[in-house]
């Protein structure tokens, strides 16, 4: 089963992500992870991307494609879950391109995760994290054991800068602009099952809703 995982920062793609591939035993491809694999290789693709990141520049599209059709290639028949890509409507419709041309291939499933952008600032805005470790908190829903301190390792715990209400804004809208588009996309042109999945619930109710979809097309 070849799976796209869509929705704004914040909706949860990471968790879910884990608990599809666990369930389901696929590979997890995130953009980001082959982005860096690709420039710790020290390959084509790696050194033209590390070179428009050394500029500030935006990685292009044909770059990323590249990337990801490399790992899309090497993924086994049981399938694989897309994580942070295609961003953009011309990312998916090149991603389609591609899995055609390899054995008639296509995306079976698109699951878009849904949530309040409301819900999205509290998330987001109420992170703590370690830098020590990297541990993760929630000023609400998953405190540690001593205030602003890390249970790990006693490290005071900071809020990340891309955790704050102007950089989550404008994530949001970036979204809005460049990623959101995708979903009409593949509702509308390339035959895919999309479903709206209604990512406001806590992450065990949404992984129950995906996981309803998904084992209906599995079994």
């Amino acid at each position: 089963m070849r799976i796209v995982l869509l929705g704004a920062p914040g909706a949860g793609k990471g968790t879910q992500c884990k608990r599809i591939v666990a369930k389901y035993g696929l590979l997890h491809l995130s953009s980001g992870d082959i982005l860096r694999q690709e420039r710790v290789a020290g390959t084509e693709l790696g050194k033209k991307a590390q070179s428009y990141m050394d500029s500030g520049a935006l990685v292009p599209d044909e770059v990323i494609v590249g990337m990801m059709a490399g790992a899309i290639n090497k993924a086994s028949e049981a399938g694989f879950v897309l994580d942070g890509f295609p961003r953009t409507v011309h990312q998916a419709a090149e991603l389609d391109r591609l899995l055609k041309a390899s054995d008639e291939k296509k995306i079976d499933v698109v699951l878009n995760l849904q949530i309040d952008e409301q819900m999205v600032a509290q998330r987001m805005t109420g992170r703590r994290s370690c830098p020590q470790c990297g541990a993760v908190y929630h000023i609400e829903n998953l405190k540690p054991k001593v205030e602003g301190i890390c249970d790990n390792d006693g490290t005071e715990l900071i809020q990340r800068p891309d955790d704050s209400i102007e950089v989550v804004m404008n994530r949001l809208k970036t979204y809005r602009r460049q990623t959101e588009p995708v979903v009409d996309y593949y509702k509308n042109k390339n035959g895919s099952t999309v479903y709206d999945i209604d990512a406001n619930k806590d992450a065990d109710e949404v992984s129950a809703l995906v996981f309803e979809k998904l084992d209906a097309l599995w079994l």
